[in-house]
């Protein structure tokens, strides 16, 4: 049986509904139009063109998941899959759409005024406007409780002074959602871009995610009015509330890079000749296709489960947490064997497994290190925590 679709061997599209199946498709033929032809060459020149930000728009992908205010309203086993698709094209394109919608649009969303709502939603959720989400720092990332930005105020404004560190779609970004210590609690701003003290830095010299971008931003004396706020948050909670949302979209996206190098494989491998036969015919790449095939099931099977989950309103950080360090860890691992069965045709942007490997270096870290991932789970399972 020669199968280049690898979920038909467990028919994982019978799971789901026929809207599911659509959207799905849908974004798949998208990805095979607008990315596959250019994303090695985005990557090779570390480039992330705006205007995909329209078109994703246009497809109802950005802030698909969320309700009213211009957004398509999906399930999040839908929106799940979309992501999959995506990062089955790159995993810059899923974090893209991940940290319009389930960062910096669903903070307004979640936490934001009426009148933000109706300022920003409808703008972003067609990409004619982009947004982006400042928590992490230099010296702060899996320990946003440390931050150092801070926001005070000033008669009726507030005055912001900080920096912010790792920030996809940083440059890109017409509005960032940013969160700094107050004397009342961790808050959250929306600051424009243009906003006078407002800078942005892009990162260079990326070996990861290069067909993203990621930029350091900076806050000198950035005066804000006091709607700038985001009334519905205080505290760790918000912040961490919208991780939980985008940390839902790379448990299914993280099984889409996996799943491009398991077929990128599979037809390689039926047609590369050594020994006089296709090396898929050898025990050893059999091992390796069926191992890798058997964990690429089990994640799937596990992003529905919590998809399921998030749409019956009953998900907990924790499940995420579990669906995250096993979907990432997974997927590396399968886009570093497969890179073994291409050989040396796998270290080119000829081919996408090694692009997928070195973007999975970033998703293994961002939103949740793996270790933070199994400190979370072992909270759960013993009620101890041990990182405090």
């Amino acid at each position: 049986m020669h199968q280049t679709d690898v979920t038909a061997l467990i028919d994982f599209d019978s799971l789901l509904s026929e809207e599911e199946r659509l959207i799905q498709r849908t974004v798949r033929e998208f990805v095979t139009e607008r990315v596959r032809p250019h994303v090695s060459a985005w990557f090779e020149e570390g480039v992330s063109p705006r205007e995909l930000a329209v078109e994703m728009g246009a497809l109802g992908l950005l802030g698909m998941h969320l309700q009213g205010y211009g957004c398509a309203g999906t399930t999040a086993v839908a929106y799940g899959l979309a992501c999959l698709e995506l990062e089955a094209g790159d995993s810059g394109l899923r974090s893209f759409v991940s940290v319009q919608g389930s960062l910096a649009m669903y903070s307004i969303h979640a936490y934001g005024s009426e009148e933000q709502k109706q300022q920003w939603l409808p703008r972003l959720a067609s990409g004619q406007a982009i947004g982006c989400f400042g928590l992490t720092e230099p010296d702060f990332g899996s320990n946003p409780a440390g931050m150092r930005t801070r926001a005070e105020r000033h008669g009726d404004d507030w005055v912001l002074n900080g920096s912010k560190m790792w920030i996809t779609n940083g440059s890109l970004a017409d509005v960032a959602t940013v969160w700094a210590r107050t004397e009342d609690g961790i808050r959250g701003f929306l600051v424009p871009r243009g906003t006078k003290g407002f800078t942005s830095t892009d990162v260079h010299q990326k070996l990861s995610l290069r067909a993203s971008t990621t930029s350091a931003l900076s806050f000198d004396d950035v005066r804000l009015p006091a709607s700038a706020m985001l009334p519905h948050a205080r505290g760790l909670s918000g912040p961490l509330g919208c991780l939980d949302e985008a940390r839902f979209g790379i448990v299914f996206g993280a099984m889409g890079a996996a799943r491009d190098c398991l077929e990128t494989t599979l037809e390689y491998a039926a047609t590369r000749v050594q020994f006089d036969r296709p090396i898929a015919g050898f025990q050893l790449t059999q091992a390796k296709l069926a191992d890798m095939s058997v964990e690429l099931y089990k994640g799937l099977l596990l992003a529905l489960h919590l998809g399921r989950l998030k749409d019956a309103g009953s998900i907990v950080p924790e499940q995420i947490s579990v669906g995250k360090l096993n979907n990432v860890r997974e997927a590396i691992t399968i886009a570093r064997t497969c890179r073994t069965i291409l050989g040396g045709s796998g270290i080119t942007l000829e081919y996408p497994v090694l692009r997928h490997a070195n973007n999975l270096e970033s998703v293994l870290t961002y939103e949740g290190t793996s270790e933070v991932h199994q400190l979370a789970v072992g909270r759960a399972l013993t009620g101890m925590s041990a990182y405090q």
